[in-house]
């Protein structure tokens, strides 16, 4: 049962304060840059990308309250909002169009996409992303309140609140963003140790390891022991019974889609070349399932919608009021006739409709995924490869083939991918700003703004990376669009593995048959055991202290609120340096960059890395208690 109707937003809704002012947009367009450039580079290098919300946050709070003395949580709250489009479109964009500059590298006759496609790909997915999370806000932000923990977006509010309040709260919150800081700094800036930990179990056929991260353990600790548990039984499905399996019935041959005998692969191949199309049918299928759950609130939402059109909103509350319907149904429509008929996006009218229906779809499952586990844990690749598998699919049936039907796929695949990382994001601002008091209606337009200044920033970027290094060379190996090339590849030329995706789909429905949640499983099966692990040892966390302060309900919840605000602050901190360390990662130093400058090649390995993460753990089992401790 929903707990919206008990819960009272820290700005109360009669009360006006600054919020989409010169000033929030001035600086929230600034970040929005920085960050789309820093989570560009750091895309393309490791093929993942880490949510800006929160470094925007905390920039916010130092330019605005220390800096431009002005104190208006919400002013802050915009400039995180802002900012944090720069980082979702970016992710959208660097997953899939490098794919259309490799294939021009591979064939002379074959030109690079321009910079006005580009950026037009980027502002018509960005735009839309945000226009179709609109009508999912009541469903998924205020219905689910208290069911969707909104790990990132909640960490986000708690900081921007212990800014705001001071005292103890801010304390702890800061607390854990200096030693998280500090943390990833020491492991991922100067390396003294590695922050991923991993044994090959030979005995078994498999294999196991641990993100030593602060953030991923925060994470589980916010969402809690449930939903971590469903994401580690994923990880074990995948890397205790279908690797040993794959790796036993395989032993010296080589099966498709590997290139290699399995035997040679290691576990961390076995998943990258067959259990990762096993999860991302896992992922559709739970999408699809969810879709189908949320699909009452969502009709009930439009319905209320349509039927206040002619009405003022006058009389809806301030933290109540979306942009119109009129502009979204409106402003869809738009946005799906220029992607037919604008020259330099290479998409026909089907094309334009599959966007529309695909790109609802994703922006659901989007928005509910980053509500169980957060923006960084969104599993937008596996998204993506299944939007690719049905879209190549239906342009090789209608005859649209060679490199024309692969490069539309992509430039459909590029909008949908940027639309489910935009309505993921969007969701988690909005629930920051639910729990801070904020203007939903203004929030969404300054994700819109966000949008737009970010596509061309992306287009810019994309042309400057590639003349530097090249996509798919060793600087720059963009993992994530090589995979989605080969899968547009695969279908196109009749050689994927489509027996791999129908297990992931078995699974899923056998998954939801037991009255498992799909989706968390599902992610847990699509995402390396290395990240699930750590994320169910902070829900084994909050079970501890839940289970230690049962008797004492009062107790109970300030410690686990305690512990909350620690883990948000943890959260914070290794966002922030890791925006940090991915602008390091392309200032030229030496013969290299600085980022290769102070690196120290981890001279305490992975027994470093086992003392440092327990060090953690015992710091967040510290600041849940301490205040009890000291009660008593």
């Amino acid at each position: 049962m929903s707990k919206q109707n008990d819960f009272k937003p820290f700005i109360p809704a009669d009360r006006i304060v600054p919020e989409l002012t010169i000033t929030s947009i001035v600086v929230g367009l600034i970040l929005a840059v920085v960050f789309g450039a820093a989570n560009a580079y750091l895309g393309l290098r490791v093929g993942m990308t880490i949510s800006a919300s929160i470094p925007a946050a905390v920039i916010s709070m130092g330019i605005i309250r220390v800096l431009l003395k002005r104190n208006s949580i919400l002013e802050n709250n915009m400039v995180q909002t802002i900012g944090s489009a720069g980082e979702s479109l970016a992710a959208g964009a660097i997953f899939t169009l490098p794919a259309l500059f490799m294939w021009a590298a591979e064939n002379p006759a074959i030109k690079n996409p321009s910079f006005i496609t580009i950026a037009t790909l980027a502002l018509l997915g960005g735009i839309l992303g945000v226009l179709f999370m609109i009508p999912l806000r009541k469903a998924l932000i205020v219905e689910e309140h208290g069911v969707l923990p909104f790990p990132e977006g909640t960490a986000c509010a708690e900081v921007l609140l212990a800014g705001e309040e001071g005292g103890d709260k801010s304390k702890i919150v800061f607390s854990g963003l200096g030693l998280a800081a500090a943390y990833k700094f020491i492991t991922d800036g100067l390396k003294l140790f590695p922050s991923e930990i991993t044994w090959e179990l030979k005995s078994l056929r498999t294999g196991f390891g641990l993100d030593v991260l602060p953030a991923l353990t925060g994470v589980g600790y916010i969402c809690g022991t449930k939903i971590s548990s469903y994401m580690f039984a994923g990880g074990i499905v995948g890397w205790f019974v279908l690797i040993p399996l794959i790796t036993f019935f395989g032993l010296d041959r080589v099966i498709a889609p590997a290139v290699a005998p399995i035997s040679e692969l290691g576990s961390a191949g076995v998943w990258s070349y067959f259990i990762r199309y096993i999860g991302a049918g896992a992922v559709a299928t739970g999408g699809i399932i969810s879709l189908i759950k949320s699909l009452p609130l969502i009709v009930n939402t439009f319905a209320k919608s349509i039927k206040g059109l002619g009405k003022s909103s006058n009389s809806q509350e301030r933290t109540d009021k979306d942009l119109p319907m009129t502009v979204v149904l409106v402003g869809s429509l738009v946005i799906a006739l220029l992607i037919w008929l604008i020259p330099t996006v290479p998409v026909t009218f089907l094309g334009a409709l599959m966007i529309v229906v695909f790109g609802f779809f994703f922006a659901t499952v989007s928005s509910r995924m980053v509500g169980l586990v957060g923006s960084s844990n969104n599993p937008v690749s596996g998204m993506i490869i299944a939007t690719l598998l049905v879209v190549t699919l239906i342009l090789k049936a209608t005859g649209f083939t060679g490199y024309e039907g692969m490069a539309s796929a992509i430039c459909i695949g590029t909008i949908i991918c940027i639309v489910t990382a935009m309505a993921g994001d969007t969701s988690q601002d909005l629930k920051t700003g639910y729990i801070v008091g904020a203007t939903p209606e203004k929030q969404q337009i300054g994700e819109i703004l966000g949008a737009i200044i970010s596509a061309f920033a992306i287009g810019l970027i994309m042309y400057l990376l590639n003349a530097a290094w090249g996509f798919g060379s060793k600087e720059i190996p963009a993992p994530q669009a090589t995979l989605m090339k080969l899968v547009v590849e695969g279908v196109m030329g009749g050689t994927l593995p489509w027996a791999l995706l129908l297990c992931g789909v078995g699974i899923a429905l056998a998954v939801e048959v037991i009255g498992i949640p799909v989706l968390p499983f599902a992610v847990g099966l699509y995402l390396p055991i290395y990240l699930s692990a750590p994320i169910f040892l902070g829900g084994l966390i909050r079970w501890f202290v839940e289970k230690k302060t049962a008797k004492k309900e009062a107790e109970q919840k300030e410690t686990v609120e305690k512990g909350i605000l620690y883990c948000s602050g943890l959260i914070a901190g290794e966002g922030v340096i890791g925006m940090i360390l991915a602008i390091l990662a392309v200032i030229p130093f030496a013969n290299g960059t600085l980022s290769d400058a102070i690196n120290l090649n981890y001279p305490l390995g992975q027994i470093g890395s086992i003392i440092f993460f327990i060090l953690i753990i015992a710091s967040m089992f510290y600041f849940s208690f301490a205040k009890s401790k000291k009660s008593k």
